[in-house]
């Protein structure tokens, strides 16, 4: 089973230390923390036994092209039985011209090459395959749904359920409650289009959550006794360590059984894809409040609004908004390094903008800054369930820390925490996003 996400695309990260709405800034990308790649040069054999070969003329010289493929059921049930997909038998698919994806169908990593770079690293790309590798009657697939709330989650439960159902005839869906521990401790519900109708219009996860509570044999015992052969796991970078777990352990058992890793992150940190769905969403959302906060200061004297949104790692939520909004005066990211004293420094910026325009915007991600904080506060290197560290207030940190340096300018503070986008209700935007997804991921996660 392909253990992946949709069609890759390169991403850069985001730029300059301050975004300051009255400059040009400087694009400075870092380097994205992504994984480790390491790759070993064999013979690619694609899914249907095609090898993937690169068009040179020279068959001699190694034009440097690597396939960073994913885990598949014939990996090791390599007599594995395919049939014909069912997209062959639908009308909304027989006038399309090239439906399916070809076997051996890359993606470059890299969208930008020289003339005489190497080819380097490619993916598999995503999309509807002549053949599967079950039958639609004897599909039993299940949804679970594991850690922190993201916009759009419902979204993509219900056009998993519809997907399953309308495109491939799958009628036999179960919906697992409560994370990975509801696997054997949580009662389970019968899907189908009708059950899953409207939930895109609610927040949360229709399915409910937790962080935690991963055990592999108790799920792969569980997954085995339900007769089970389908599993879509809904969450973040914890959640699929956890589905590569699962899909060894299934490996090592020989089950048929397949494992597909849907990536949530609000973040929008996934190195290899277009977007996330949610994020559309929250940079929305994070537009209110940018204009409460900037209402808010332009109303006294010397105002300082700072406005905290989500981005652990990454900056894009904040940068996006501040680009969106350009009411910020100063962006601060995890990515991009900050100081707060001597010339340049962002003491330095807030004097004086406030007194060019008696106001002040500011937009933090949440974990930028954290070494400073963690000097000043005497953090604890704490990690919660899912296993991601606990990261300390920064803009608690922000507002003392501006307070003591510039008492003497009679600053009136506002600090407006926004963290609540977790839990709306997918936007638009992300809803269209992940509607266009559908059809891509489902043929690529159902070999």
């Amino acid at each position: 089973m392909d253990l992946s996400i949709p069609s890759p695309l390169s991403k850069a990260t985001p730029f300059s230390t301050f975004l300051f709405k009255s400059q040009s800034p400087s694009i400075r990308c870092s380097n994205f923390k992504s994984r480790n790649y390491s790759y070993l040069k064999k013979q690619l054999i694609s899914r249907q036994n095609f090898p993937i070969r690169a068009q040179v003329s020279d068959q001699t010289v190694d034009d440097g092209f690597v396939l960073d493929d994913v885990p598949h059921l014939t990996n090791f049930l390599p007599d594995l039985p395919s049939y014909p997909n069912p997209l062959q038998n639908s009308q909304a698919y027989a006038i399309v011209k090239q439906t399916f994806v070809r076997p051996e169908d890359v993606v470059a990593r890299k969208i930008i090459v020289q003339k005489d770079s190497s080819r380097g690293v490619h993916f598999r790309r995503a999309g509807p395959r002549e053949k599967v590798y079950f039958k639609s009657e004897e599909v039993r697939a299940c949804i679970v749904t594991c850690g922190g709330l993201c916009p759009g989650i419902n979204t993509v439960i219900r056009e998993i359920v519809c997907g399953l159902n309308y495109m491939y005839g799958v009628n036999d869906i179960l919906g697992i409650q409560g994370g990975y521990r509801g696997f054997y401790s949580k009662n389970t519900l019968t899907l189908t289009p009708k059950v899953v109708n409207d939930i895109h219009k609610r927040g949360g996860t229709f399915l409910l959550t937790s962080r935690g509570g991963h055990d592999t044999q108790k799920i792969v015992d569980n997954i085995h006794d339900r007769g089970i052969n389908q599993v879509y796991i809904i969450g973040g970078d914890g959640t699929q360590r956890g589905a590569a777990q699962i899909y060894e352990e299934v490996e090592k058992r020989g089950l048929q059984v397949a494992v597909a890793g849907i990536p949530k992150t609000i973040d929008n940190d996934i190195a290899v894809i277009d977007k996330s769905f949610g994020f559309d969403t929250a940079v929305e959302e994070a537009q209110r409040a940018i204009n409460a906060a900037h209402v808010e200061v332009e109303s006294v004297e010397n105002g300082i609004g700072i406005v905290k949104l989500m981005g652990r790692y990454s900056g894009f939520i904040a940068m996006f908004a501040t680009l969106a909004s350009r009411d910020v005066d100063c962006c601060l990211i995890p990515e991009s390094p900050f100081y707060l004293e001597g010339k340049g420094g962002l003491f330095e910026f807030i004097e004086e903008r406030l007194k060019e325009n008696g106001h002040i915007v500011m937009v933090v991600a949440e974990g930028a800054g954290q070494e400073y904080v963690a000097q000043s506060m005497h953090g604890i290197d704490e990690k919660d369930a899912s296993g991601n560290r606990l990261l300390l207030d920064v803009g608690l940190w922000l507002t003392q820390n501006i307070k003591v340096e510039c008492i003497n300018s009679l600053i009136s503070l506002f600090f407006f925490v926004f963290y609540f986008l977790i839990s709306v209700h997918n936007g638009i935007y992300s809803q269209q996003y992940l509607k266009e997804k559908k059809k891509r991921f489902f043929d690529f996660t159902f070999p």
